[in-house]
Parts: C-alpha cells; sequence; structure tokens
C-alpha cells in the first residue's frame, strides 16, 4: 500500500470514530450483537440516527451487519481491533524511511541530544 493510500486509510478509520455517538455504538457491539432498536434505547440516539452512524462504521471497516429474519443485527468486524491497532501503531510509530520530513525530524531530535 502506498503511503498517500495508507494515510487516506487510516484517516478514514479515525474519522469514523470522530464522534461519541460512534464510540459508544463501537464499544456496545465489542461485547455483543445488537439490531438498530436496540443500540437506539441503549444510547439514547434516535433509529435513524444510528442507522446512519452504521452505515459509517461499517464503509470503514469496523462493523458487519447480519439479517436475521426481519431484523438485521450488528456486530464488530473480525479483526476491527487489530485494524485500529494497526493503523494507530503506524500513525504513531512510523517506519523509518518514511520520507524526508521524517527523516529531518528525526535527525533534528539526535543532534538536540
Amino acid at each position: 500500500m502506498k503511503t498517500n493510500d495508507a494515510a487516506r486509510s487510516h484517516a478514514a478509520l479515525f474519522a469514523a470514530l470522530s464522534t461519541e455517538s460512534r464510540v459508544r455504538i463501537v464499544q456496545l457491539l465489542a461485547h455483543d450483537v445488537f439490531c438498530v432498536g436496540a443500540l437506539s434505547r441503549l444510547t439514547g440516539i434516535s433509529a435513524g440516527a444510528v442507522s446512519q452512524h452504521l452505515r459509517i462504521l461499517k464503509s470503514a471497516g469496523l462493523v458487519e451487519p447480519e439479517r436475521r429474519g426481519y431484523f438485521i443485527h450488528y456486530r464488530l468486524a473480525p479483526g476491527a481491533g487489530r485494524l485500529l491497532k494497526t493503523a494507530l501503531n503506524t500513525v504513531i510509530n512510523p517506519k523509518k524511511g518514511a520520507g524526508p520530513c521524517m527523516a529531518r525530524k528525526r535527525s533534528a531530535r539526535v543532534r538536540k541530544s
């Protein structure tokens, strides 16, 4: 994956978690499977808003839908935790040679010591 593609992917992932409501939904789905109505009741958010939040989380690859009769239940996507950890680790601990900007910052830190 190219650096720009990775940065774009990570930004989309972090943007999906940029609201308290979506973080609360992810926290709930980390422990159980819920339909929109249940998530609405548990979070105090309207069902329509929960659906929109789930759409964003799904497009980021963090949740998966599962049809059960007339209802669609949502769960945390397998590997969602690993995806988040990898993205955060990549942003916080970039590999050496990640680009000239990073090399200058590293060398500036070394000189100050």
